[in-house]
């Protein structure tokens, strides 16, 4: 199509025909504000903090709708501009509970930052009536406080858009209006899959997961209890960036050192079970494949994914692999395995999960995740939490050595860490299935059809002569119009893979948030994937089925993959749901 000149702020701009003022903007170097916008998703221009004044037009225009046009002049900054701006935000203040100090967001809120660029001070500026509402605290996993709530509607365009879930929304009409669900029903109440993608979007501290740091301390601090933890393969990925590292910064051994001086007894890694994972999975896919059993085979990894299959794909259920997800997983064995070796009471044992997905919270507590008579997993929290606590307990994370994790259940191959990237888990998958049906060691271990941030990613194999063609997932829109060709007989798949969340969990709910300026300009999500599969090629061991320890757990305790024994502890059941 070309590009188009136009002038902004005096300075000459070529920007893409059909590209935004804002986008042309930024690619000149030039920030416009925005609080409700967030690329391909909430682009409505209804907060109206991206006006900008355009040669000839006849009132202010929203940056982040409107087009770029040939010769075009643009002012992003005049006096008139930072007052009208300066006007909207005081306007938003007139009904926002304005308890900063106090709030989870400070210092990583959007409207925060904007008060203090454009100096709007916490002041009662228009005096009224101001709406009050109850916390929602309905959901396992997260909280509502509709009285932080700016109405930019980024949480009902991710749920709706690239969730295809759709519970919330803008209820009621003007000055009442309020992002709730349909009937006022709870969060809890509905068929949220507890993704937390609404909570990683909000510009405030309107949604903002349930925070168990305080339980965490209390079991540290009883001496009867033992508390091992877990860190999932992508928090190490994204930690670092509450800490002022950059972006894609791999902070795996300040993470395992932090965690050592929290107080936990043995800091393990879910990298762990991730491998064992691996060889259930790949262990159930081959058995499906050559004993007629029902295909495709779906992972069952994201919670919120399964929890999204049992809602909206009852009929394919029988799909999901029955194998518990990593976190899961690893609490079975620590309760199991573990506490038989180290002579502990599985009661005794309090399993603490690190994960970069609020849905983790929800998983704790399924029916069937109890494999030692007690729950697998006592306490999840996510990365945002983890690095509260990091602070709370006055460790100076920057300055903390490089330590490794415990043993027996801190070893893992590469194939283990790259769970946490979309396509990891299929990747790893094959690396195991293809070794197993050939009887041959694989000379190029990577499958990089299955790596990329695309929503959606099919290949095919050759493998042992058979062909087996594959999916992958992510982000629940994607995860649809995969499941509406796997129903409608369309697509002819023997393996899928779904993360709930767009990209995978390196993208999770939990996850440190990313301010929306660079969320919608940079690909996150591959960013923080770099880390994971350059961690991978980094390992001397890069298939689950050579590592040591999982090798050593089957030998030991387990049997074999599959076996009865490693079927009771290490797989579960679904349940069908019902649609609110």
């Amino acid at each position: 199509m070309g590009n188009v000149n136009l002038k902004i702020n005096g300075l000459d701009v070529s920007a893409p025909a059909g590209s935004t003022i804002l986008e042309a903007a930024r690619a000149a170097g030039i920030k416009i504000p925005t609080l409700c916008f967030l690329k391909d998703i909430n682009e409505i221009g209804a907060c109206r903090m991206c006006i900008v004044e355009v040669k000839g037009a006849r009132n202010l225009v929203a940056a982040c709708v409107h087009p770029v046009n040939e010769g075009m002049e643009v002012r992003t900054n005049t006096p008139e501009l930072i007052e009208a701006r300066r006007r909207t935000l005081k306007l938003i203040l007139s009904d926002h509970d304005k308890k900063c100090l106090s709030c989870v967001r400070s210092g990583k809120c959007e409207l925060q930052e904007l008060c203090q660029e454009l100096g709007v001070e916490d002041e009662n500026y228009f005096e009224g009536v101001k709406n009050e509402y109850e916390l929602d605290t309905s959901a396992p996993h997260m909280v509502r406080d509709n009285n932080k709530c700016i109405l930019c509607r980024r949480c009902s365009a991710v749920c709706e858009k690239s969730q295809a879930v759709a519970v919330i929304g803008p209820n009621n009409r003007g000055f009442a209006t309020f992002i709730g669900s349909a009937f006022d029903m709870g969060l809890g109440e509905t068929s949220c899959v507890n993704c937390g993608q609404c909570i990683a979007a909000c510009p405030t501290g309107a949604l903002y997961e349930k925070d168990f740091n305080d339980e965490v301390l209390k079991v540290i601090a009883d001496p009867s209890k033992h508390v091992v933890v877990q860190p999932a393969p992508s928090v190490r990925a994204a930690l670092g960036e509450e800490f002022g590292y950059p972006m894609g910064t791999d902070v795996e051994g300040k993470m395992a050192a932090a965690l050592r001086r929290i107080g936990f007894d043995k800091v393990f890694d879910t990298d762990f079970s991730a491998d064992l994972t691996i060889m259930e999975e790949a262990h159930e896919f081959l058995d499906r494949v050559k004993n007629g059993g029902v295909l495709p085979l779906m992972t069952s990894c994201s919670p919120g994914w399964v929890k999204y299959c049992e809602h909206y794909y009852p009929d394919l259920i029988d799909n999901l692999s029955s194998c518990k997800s990593p976190q899961q997983m690893f609490g079975a064995v620590a309760k199991t395995y573990y506490a038989e070796k180290m002579g502990l009471d599985p009661k005794d044992v309090v399993c603490v999960s690190v994960m970069p997905c609020t849905a983790k919270k929800f998983e704790l507590g399924r029916d069937d995740q109890n494999a030692g008579g007690v729950p697998d997993v006592d306490i999840s929290i996510t990365t945002r939490e983890l690095a509260r606590l990091i602070r709370k307990c006055g460790i100076d994370f920057r300055s903390l050595p490089d330590e490794g994790f415990d043993d027996p259940m801190g070893e893992s191959t590469g194939a283990g860490v790259i769970f946490g990237a979309t396509g990891g888990v299929m990747e790893a998958a094959l690396r195991t299935a293809v070794e197993t049906l050939t009887g041959e060691e694989l000379e190029n271990v990577e499958f990089t059809d299955v790596r990329g941030t695309d929503g959606i990613k099919e290949a095919t194999y050759h493998v042992a002569g058979m062909d087996v063609n594959v999916a992958v997932a992510s982000g629940l829109s994607n995860a649809r119009e995969v499941m509406e060709r796997v129903r409608s007989g369309e697509a002819n798949y023997h393996f899928i893979e779904i993360m709930g969340c767009p990209g995978g969990c390196v993208n999770g709910g939990g996850q440190p948030q990313v301010h929306a300026d660079v969320r919608n300009f940079t690909d996150v999500r591959a960013i923080r994937a770099k880390v994971l599969y350059d961690n991978d090629a980094a390992k001397t061991l890069r298939k689950s089925h050579e590592n040591p320890s999982i090798k050593k757990l089957y030998d030991e305790y387990l049997g074999e993959p599959g076996s009865e024994k490693a079927h009771h502890i290490l797989h579960t059941t679904y349940v069908k749901r019902t649609i609110n």
